[in-house]
């Protein structure tokens, strides 16, 4: 499974967390609970997802549990990718 952790983690800092580096962002802080990420930052993650690793989302296999955290959406991907 090829890691996306930086990629992710750039994306996150430039949407939600300017005033963030890259590298400071730690891969299990909760995004959802630390209000990083609200309902509509997690249509755009969503869609920065698909249009970025290429994957066909099914509404069923999305849920807020894998957009947690950096360290969860990189296992999403990893899943969906197959």
């Amino acid at each position: 499974m090829t890691d996306h952790t930086a990629q992710i983690k750039q994306f996150i800092v430039e949407e939600f967390l300017p005033d963030v580096a890259a590298e400071e962002l730690d891969d299990h802080y909760d995004l959802l609970d630390g209000a990083v990420i609200d309902s509509l930052g997690l249509l755009q993650v969503i869609a920065w997802l698909e249009d970025t690793f290429e994957l066909a989302l099914d509404d069923a296999e999305i849920g807020p549990d894998q957009f947690r955290s950096v360290h969860t959406i990189q296992t999403f991907i990893g899943q969906s990718q197959g």
